[in-house]
């Protein structure tokens, strides 16, 4: 990279948990710290001179019920393409296990939403590891292991849009302090997912900005605006099947258009922006915790009765719950191990006031996070909400040697199951 890029905007997916680090935290709004501006200084015009555009995508989940996360990156990645980027410009991280699933009812084609088009036509995802991520965004090609070797080489006028769709939790990605983030197009909402389809198609809060985006022309629709838009429709009417969008960063980047980031579709030159989202919210949602449980419930209900596919899916839905229940009864007990059964909870369920980063001591909660899973089995994507319990342990003084005596003590064994091997690797 030859020098560090003057506009960058970084859009997270509506995710679990809130890092709040060092910022400063009014309303629905987190400023960095101010110097902040010198690197996100508002920059460029309505035109190509401005720089070029680059788009890096990433899709950190695996698993076919967890087809929202990739179909979300593939959509990002249509857009960006149909906008102008250049394929050439544009990194995609992803597993790339859903498009030829065996689950999949249409091999070799992604939707993200119950009527929508093929959004994987033309794609190929590149090996998902945080030393990718980061090589890539450096622009340093010989740091980068297997893909297609693209890195970002960006001059001093560019513009780098980045946009991660997963599970979260507190101090992993971030979203807000104490919501769930939530899937649509899910089995049983409505609209709902075609018949064959037994998974979320898409995460709200992802479907929103980016349906938003392809019916409006971006080089009039700013920021801010679409903002608005997606948090009322992220929102959902303040149901229980909404979360709360959030800002982050520099907040005077709202007033750029966001064709400076992602282009524009040509298609949409004619399109008046309308302060209002024509698009319909969903009559409910999923918690993304729950998304793989509705995907095992949904195969399993349809599933011939004696066939080897109902049996399986009642073997998947029944590990998921017994890695769920294992997961939860073990952090309590730790807690109760180490701070007696009066104050166990009030430990581990500790919010710290807005403003106050999550733990003092970043080290001490992956330290923390790894022991916890030597004895007790992988956190998984469901095990991702305890880690606001983990990061009160740091803060009240607890270490590794504590650790992994509670650890034992409280995991004798764990289930045998997929979702506590550790052969991803650790959690943090």
């Amino acid at each position: 990279m030859t020098s560090l890029a003057t506009g960058v905007i970084l859009l997270l997916v509506a995710l679990c948990g809130l890092s709040a680090g060092s910022r400063d935290i009014v309303g629905d709004v987190i400023r960095l710290p101010s110097e902040a501006s010198r690197f996100f200084s508002p920059g460029g015009g309505d035109d190509d001179s401005t720089g070029t555009r680059w788009g890096i995508l990433i899709a950190g989940s695996s698993g076919y019920w967890n087809y929202r996360h990739q179909a979300d990156v593939c959509h990002a990645y249509q857009l960006l393409r149909k906008g102008g980027l250049k394929e050439e410009n544009i990194i995609v991280f992803m597993y790339d296990d859903i498009a030829y699933n065996v689950e999949n009812p249409r091999p070799g084609i992604i939707i993200n939403s119950p009527n929508g088009e093929d959004v994987y036509k033309g794609l190929h995802g590149e090996d998902v590891t945080v030393n990718n991520f980061f090589s890539a965004i450096l622009g340093n090609k010989t740091a980068l292991t297997g893909g297609s070797g693209k890195v970002v080489d960006s001059g001093p006028n560019d513009h780098i849009f980045i946009y991660y769709s997963d599970h979260g939790g507190p101090g992993v990605l971030a979203a807000n302090a104490i919501e769930s983030s939530w899937g649509t197009y899910c089995p049983g909402d409505y609209p709902s997912p075609p018949p064959e389809y037994e998974t979320c198609l898409g995460d709200l809060y992802s479907v929103a900005w980016m349906e938003d985006s392809d019916i409006h022309n971006l080089q009039t629709e700013t920021l801010h605006q679409q903002y608005q838009l997606v948090k009322r429709r992220t929102a959902n009417g303040n149901s229980a099947y909404g979360s709360h969008v959030m800002h982050y960063g520099d907040i005077g980047l709202g007033t750029d258009n966001l064709f400076v980031y992602m282009g524009t579709n040509p298609a949409n030159d004619n399109s008046t922006f309308v302060d209002e989202n024509s698009l319909i919210p969903p009559s409910k949602a999923v918690n993304q915790r729950d998304a793989d449980l509705v995907h095992f419930w949904d195969k399993y209900h349809k599933a011939p009765d004696g066939s080897t596919r109902k049996v399986q899916a009642q073997k998947q839905f029944v590990e998921a719950m017994s890695h769920r229940m294992h997961i939860d009864n073990s952090i309590k007990l730790v807690g109760k191990l180490l701070f007696g059964i009066g104050k166990a909870s009030e430990v581990l369920n500790t919010v710290r006031p807005a403003g106050q980063p999550l733990v003092d001591d970043w080290a001490c909660l992956r330290t923390l996070v790894r022991t916890f899973e030597t004895h007790c089995g992988s956190l998984s994507q469901y095990g991702m909400k305890h880690m606001r319990s983990l990061a009160n342990l740091c803060n009240a003084g607890i270490g590794k040697e504590q650790m992994a005596e509670a650890s034992a003590q409280a995991c004798v064994n764990f289930p045998s199951g997929p979702w506590s091997s550790l052969h991803k690797g650790f959690s943090a």
